[in-house]
């Protein structure tokens, strides 16, 4: 273990069990891996977005200098069969002979948080971000989980929104307003209302004749959806631009009571936004909107949060996700819930760095049910 805390720094984290060796490989985004011996696991120090090929050496690099052969038994990686890191980590155990373990996304999110707190005890997790491959193949990112150490069950998610164009709708919010008025019966103001961008028509075919639109629970792109609504955003020049634009806004105008009818808790546990989105669409006070968006999604969250804990009997909350980065929505969700009663388990790192922790986690409980 020494070289693994000379390498990982401060990154080491105690599980309440001992169990063999994990090497954990992270996501897409913000990618760490993650390495176990006995009771610590390791997180490596950030290795970055796997788009470039120097991260991808960095990756590889990164294994070989925090695994001592021999010793590694099992191997996790996401679902998602396109990410560098799952065939990295299927080429990497495949050669070895080794176990491979494939890790849902957002259960690895509210796993990572367990970890993070030492708490084995089955949790209620709330999971919100831009994107994940779900259980099911479609894109998830607004999901209310069950989770007990290596199963998860999902109890609810946001209603879908439809993504014109795919991940191209990630980077131009507007695409992703669209997709709102549409689904509202208002998608002949979309050519006019986005007329500035020139494929603003064809989107509103696409939208009309279903074409190339995955339909996602993305929180991520609700988002985007609101900003593009209110105007505070059509193109994205980074990750997040959007949502952090809506955040400015709204710490710039203040505190606002929530729309008390904006949202509705469907069968299934779908949770909808349609109506708050109805709203911000005639909304021409962008800063109020922004705060009163705000407001509404913490209330709804809040609500929906402790129906399902009432229903379960769960009194432990794990808040995870890229999107608990945003203080009002953070501060809103954890303090709603605990006047409630709630426990609330909160991460250091609730993005995707935290990935690799929430795969070795799972994966080190299956061992312990698989007896490896």
């Amino acid at each position: 273990m020494p070289e693994l805390q000379k390498t990982c720094l401060n990154n080491i984290v105690v599980l309440p069990f001992s169990g063999p060796s994990v090497l954990a490989c992270g996501a897409w985004l913000k990618n760490t891996i993650c390495v176990t011996h006995d009771d610590k696991a390791c997180v490596s120090t950030l290795i970055g977005d796997l788009d470039s090929i120097e991260a991808r050496l960095m990756l590889d690099e990164t294994v070989a200098r925090m695994c001592e052969p021999g010793q590694l038994v099992i191997v996790a990686h996401d679902l998602h069969p396109d990410f560098y890191s799952t065939q990295f980590a299927l080429s990497f155990a495949a050669q070895r002979g080794l176990l491979s373990i494939a890790v849902q996304h957002h259960h690895a999110h509210i796993a990572a948080i367990c970890a993070e707190h030492c708490f084995a005890e089955p949790v209620l997790g709330l999971a919100l971000d831009g994107v994940g491959l779900g259980a099911d193949g479609t894109p998830w990112g607004g999901e209310l989980l069950l989770v007990a150490g290596a199963d998860f069950q999902r109890l609810g998610h946001l209603s879908p929104i439809a993504m014109p164009g795919g991940d191209r709708a990630a980077q131009e919010p507007w695409r992703m307003a669209a997709a709102v008025l549409h689904q509202m019966g208002r998608g002949d103001e979309i050519a006019q209302r986005f007329s500035d961008q020139p494929g603003a028509q064809a989107v509103a075919m696409m939208l009309q004749r279903g074409l190339n639109c995955p339909a996602t629970s993305s929180m991520g792109r609700l988002f985007d959806a609101a900003a593009g609504l209110l105007g505070a955003s059509e193109i994205q020049a980074f990750e997040a631009q959007a949502a952090i634009a809506l955040q400015n806004l709204a710490q710039h105008h203040g505190t606002v009571a929530p729309l008390t009818d904006g949202y509705r808790i469907n069968a299934g546990g779908v949770l909808d936004f349609l109506p708050l989105l109805a709203v911000l669409a005639d909304c021409r006070d962008r800063a109020y909107g922004a705060a009163l968006f705000h407001a509404t999604l913490v209330a709804g969250l809040t609500g929906w949060v402790a129906r399902a804990a009432s229903e379960h009997h769960i009194a432990h909350v794990a808040l995870g996700g890229g999107c608990f980065y945003n203080e009002i929505l953070l501060r809103g969700v954890s303090d709603g819930l605990s006047r409630l009663g709630l426990r609330v388990l909160t991460s250091k790192l609730p993005g995707d760095s935290s990935i690799s922790l929430g795969q070795a986690w799972v994966a080190a409980h299956q061992a312990r049910v698989l007896k490896c």
